[in-house]
C-alpha cells in the first residue's frame, strides 16, 4: 500500500556563541564552523535559483515576506564583511544526502529525506555528531573551548530559532481540511514533544516562572502564515513541495529541538499517523479550538496536561483528552499504514506516554525532555536552596542542550544510562556517511560520493553536472522510483 506520507525530514538551527568574546559575529562564527567540516561534501554549489518561498498553499503568491526585509538588512551588514555571499552561506551537501549550511546567524542541519521514523531519528542524531565534530575541530583551532553550540530554540534574550519537522503529503485534499484536523493535535502534542523551558519570553512579560512544556510556544503568533521569522504560525503555508505538484510539503515550525531521540520519534511518528488519518478521510472534526494561538501558550504553561481549552462548540477539553482521542483514532485504523511495525511502536508508546502523563508523570523523566529537565532541576533546586525564578536555572536549561560532550547535561544523563536509548549507535555512525537507501537522498548522496568533481549545482529536486546534464529528482518519491532512477542512470554516471 502506498504511504499517504511517504517522506519525512527535520531541519535544525543550532544556537552558537563564542564565550571568550563580549560580542561575536554569529554569521562569521557559523561560516568558520562550516569551514571545519571534514566530511566529503559538495561545497558552495547549492542551487538557490530553484528556491520558491513566496507561493502560499492557500492559493496565492506574496510579493514580499518579512524575512526578505531582514535579509535586506543582513545584506547591508554583509557588505561590511570581507566575504562573498557564497562564502558566508557555506552550503554543504553530504554523502548521506543531508544539507549543512549557514542560515545566516545559525548553522543549520537538514536531514536527508527519510521513509521511516527510525531512519529519521538516526539521521537527526547523525546531524548532532557532524555538527559536534565541527565544534571540536573549530575549538582545536581556537586553542580552547570557547565555541559552544546548543540544540535548542532560545537564547533567553528574546530570540528563537527553529526546529522544523517536514512531511510530504498529497495535494488532492483541500488544504483547509488538513488545517482543521491538524491544529488541535499540534497545539497539544507539546505533552510529549516539548523540550521544556524555564520561565517565559513573551513580548508582554506576565512574570511567569516555572517550567513550560515547550521552548517554541512563547513565539507562536498565528494559526496560519507563510512567514517563519515573524508572525510564526501553528501551520506554515509556504507552498514549496521540493517535489512534483502532486504533493505538498507540510513545513511545521512550531516544534522544539529534542535531545531525547525517543521524544523525536514519538513527535514525528504521531504526527505522521495523524496526517495519514486525515489523508485517508478517517477523522471527524471533534475538537475545534476557539483560540488555538493562545492555547499554545496555555498548554505549554500547564505541565499537568489538564488545563481546560475552550472549543468552538462552547464545551471544553483538556490537552490529554484531545491527544487521547487522536490516539484512539490511530488504534482503530492500523491497517492504513504500509509499515505496521512503525505504526505499532508509535501507538504503543503514545499510549504509554499519555497514560504516564495522566497517572504517573514522574515516569516520563527517562524519555521526555521537559520531564527529564523537571526531575533534574528539581533536584538542583532542592540541593542548592533555590526556586524556579533563579536565573541559574536558565543557564542549566541551556547546558542541557549543549553539544559539548563534557558539558551537555543531556549527554551526561545518556552516558550514565538515566535516559532511554532508541537507536543503535552503529546505525547513527552509518548515517553520518550513508543516505537512506530507499529515498532519493541515496541518489544525491551517491552523486556527491562518486561524481563530486562533476557537480555544478545541487538541490533537493535535482543535480546539474558540468557537462550540462541534469538529473531531475523531483518525481522520485517511492522506493520503486529510487530503483528505477538508479538503473536508468547507472551507465551514464557510472554509479554502483
Amino acid at each position: 500500500m502506498n504511504e499517504i506520507v511517504p517522506l519525512l525530514g527535520i531541519e535544525t538551527e543550532y544556537g552558537i556563541i563564542r564565550e571568550d568574546q563580549e560580542e561575536s559575529d554569529p554569521v562569521e562564527e557559523s561560516m568558520l564552523l562550516l569551514g571545519r567540516c571534514e566530511a566529503k561534501s559538495s561545497f558552495r554549489t547549492w542551487a538557490y535559483s530553484r528556491e520558491r518561498t513566496h507561493l502560499d498553499m492557500r492559493g496565492f503568491q506574496v510579493s514580499r515576506l518579512a524575512q526578505d526585509e531582514e535579509e535586506d538588512e543582513f545584506c547591508e551588514q554583509d557588505r561590511q564583511r570581507p566575504y562573498s555571499y557564497w562564502e558566508m552561506k557555506s552550503d554543504r551537501v553530504l554523502t548521506n544526502g543531508a544539507r549543512f549550511y549557514n542560515d545566516h546567524t545559525h548553522p543549520e542541519y537538514s536531514t536527508p529525506e527519510c521513509r521511516t521514523v527510525f531512519d529519521l531519528v538516526a539521521h537527526d542524531l547523525a546531524g548532532e555528531h557532524i555538527v559536534g565534530e565541527c565544534v571540536r575541530l573549530r575549538n582545536q583551532d581556537l586553542g580552547g573551548d570557547a565555541l559552544q553550540l546548543f540544540k535548542n530554540n532560545t537564547d533567553y534574550s528574546g530570540h528563537s530559532y527553529g526546529t522544523h519537522d517536514n512531511y510530504l503529503i498529497p495535494r488532492q485534499l483541500e488544504f483547509d481540511t488538513w488545517v482543521r484536523h491538524l491544529v488541535p493535535f499540534l497545539v497539544t502534542r507539546q505533552l510529549y514533544a516539548g523540550s521544556g523551558k524555564v520561565g517565559a519570553e513573551r513580548k508582554n512579560d506576565d512574570g511567569f516562572t516555572g517550567l513550560q512544556l515547550s521552548q517554541r510556544a512563547d513565539f507562536i503568533d498565528s494559526v496560519l502564515s507563510i512567514e517563519t521569522m515573524t508572525q510564526r504560525p501553528i501551520i506554515n503555508t509556504r507552498d514549496e513541495p521540493h517535489a512534483t505538484q502532486n504533493y505538498r510539503r507540510l513545513h511545521l515550525i512550531l516544534g522544539d529541538a529534542n535531545m531525547s531521540p525517543y521524544a523525536t520519534a514519538l513527535k514525528v511518528g504521531a504526527t505522521r499517523l495523524v496526517l495519514t488519518l486525515i489523508g485517508a478521510g478517517k477523522l471527524d472534526t471533534l475538537f475545534e479550538l476557539e483560540d488555538p494561538v493562545a492555547d499554545v501558550q496555555r498548554v505549554s504553561r500547564d505541565i499537568t496536561g489538564k488545563v481546560a481549552l475552550r472549543l468552538k462548540s462552547g464545551k471544553t477539553a483538556t490537552p490529554l483528552e484531545i491527544q487521547e482521542w487522536y490516539l484512539e483514532q490511530a488504534l482503530r485504523h492500523t491497517g492504513l499504514s504500509g509499515d505496521i511495525e512503525e505504526w505499532n511502536w508509535v501507538t504503543r508508546e503514545w499510549d504509554r506516554t499519555l497514560n504516564d502523563h495522566r497517572n504517573h508523570p514522574e515516569n516520563l523523566a527517562d524519555r521526555i525532555d521537559w520531564a527529564i529537565k523537571q526531575s533534574l532541576f528539581n533536584d538542583f533546586i532542592e540541593s542548592e536552596g533555590l526556586d524556579w525564578a533563579d536565573p541559574m536555572l536558565q543557564s542549566l536549561d541551556l547546558e542541557y542542550h549543549n553539544l559539548n560532550p563534557e558539558r551537555g547535561l543531556y549527554y551526561g544523563l545518556r552516558d550514565e544510562g538515566s535516559v532511554a536509548g532508541l537507536i543503535d549507535p552503529q546505525e547513527v555512525a552509518a548515517a553520518v556517511h550513508r543516505a537512506p537507501q530507499d529515498t532519493r537522498a541515496r541518489i544525491r548522496g551517491q552523486a556527491v560520493e562518486q561524481e563530486l568533481d562533476r557537480i555544478k549545482n545541487i538541490h533537493w529536486t535535482g543535480i546539474e553536472f558540468d557537462n550540462g546534464e541534469y538529473l531531475d529528482l523531483s518525481g522520485i518519491i517511492t522506493k520503486e522510483d529510487v530503483g528505477q532512477a538508479l538503473n536508468s542512470n547507472k551507465e551514464q554516471f557510472a554509479w554502483k
